[in-house]
């Protein structure tokens, strides 16, 4: 496939510049001056490669800000007790959003990628929306859950996979996916919604609704896949070849061959980022806490990543620290 070889070509040629750094914006300093164009063709401007970052928000929540636009993938701040992870889990749980938390955080976005609708992936996404005014892409069951939560059907675009978003300076290309199966095979909280449903109360009402990824691909920056779930359809991987992957980590072993399959599908990105792997019913500070039974599975990816695909780095996050890559 010409299309594929050309974009490894370019992707490995500029490996020896890459750079991932953390700890806030870096500065980055300015090309060499060069003679201005006549007036009537103004010189294209572009975009330094420090102007993108990425924060993580816990689970597989991120912040990316790109220039002046933020783009957020699955935000969720609220970080409620359900007690999963000191027992016993209890569905009947409120969805109570924690304004003041989110608010501090959240001061603009242009656009919400959802990955699905459980309650640690989109429980905050109505009350960003309504603050920022933001898109929120997701399936149709994210739309139909945003206009319970009155969410204005001109913010809410349904995608199912396979679509191009162009904003300008960065693409999201939406990528068909699965979520992840627990011990038994299944799926919490399984079901759509392709009507409008009552306002959901508690995170039960919350339903998988089907599984999205999203590539964002930065103009003059780097190209960056996003999970939100341990299952994946390789198949529909096939030419996306990412720099850099945010990859949650499987908490059952039900599913197959999840990290060969999905690192040989991405063509081994350069960086690996394991997400959905701390206590998100803890407060958002570092150090991230680790559930104890967690921890293990946590060191058992980082190694597997490191033997499946020797020459990506792996990156293990800290909370709302700013990386560049």
């Amino acid at each position: 496939m010409p299309s594929l070889d050309r974009r490894r070509f370019l992707r490995d040629a500029a490996a020896t510049t890459a750079l991932v750094s953390a700890g806030g914006l870096a500065a980055t300093s300015s090309a060499p001056a060069q003679a201005a164009p006549p007036a009537a063709a103004p010189a294209p401007t572009t975009r330094r490669r420090g102007a993108v970052s990425f924060r993580w928000w816990g689970t597989a929540g991120w912040r990316i800000d790109i220039a002046d636009r933020t783009v957020l993938v699955d935000p969720y701040l609220s970080r409620i007790d359900t007690g999963l992870f000191t027992g016993p889990f209890n569905p009947a749980t409120a969805l109570t959003v924690r304004t003041d938390v989110i608010d501090a955080r959240v001061e603009r976005a242009a656009t919400v990628l959802v990955t699905h609708t459980h309650w640690d992936h989109f429980m905050d996404v109505p009350h960003i929306a309504g603050r920022t005014g933001a898109r929120v892409f997701g399936t149709l069951t994210a739309y139909h859950l945003g206009l319970a939560y009155g969410v204005p059907s001109t913010q809410l675009s349904a995608v199912r996979g396979g679509e191009v978003l162009d904003f300008g300076d960065h693409t999201v290309e939406v990528v068909s996916s699965l979520h992840s199966r627990n011990a038994a095979y299944s799926v919490a909280f399984p079901g759509v919604r392709v009507t409008q449903p009552a306002r959901p109360a508690t995170i039960g009402d919350l339903p998988e609704g089907d599984t999205l990824s999203y590539l964002l691909r930065v103009d003059a920056g780097p190209s960056v896949y996003f999970t939100g779930a341990s299952d994946v359809a390789e198949r529909n991987l096939t030419g996306l070849a990412p720099d850099v992957a945010m990859v949650a980590m499987q908490s059952a072993t039900t599913t197959g061959d999840y990290l060969p399959r999905l690192l040989a599908g991405l063509d081994y990105p350069k960086v690996v980022v394991p997400v959905h792997w701390d206590n998100f019913e803890t407060r958002l500070q570092n150090p991230p806490v680790v559930a104890p039974a967690d921890r293990p599975r946590l060191d058992d990816m980082i190694a597997a990543v490191r033997r499946i695909s020797p020459r990506s780095r792996v990156l293990v996050p800290e909370y709302e620290t700013a990386y560049h890559f």
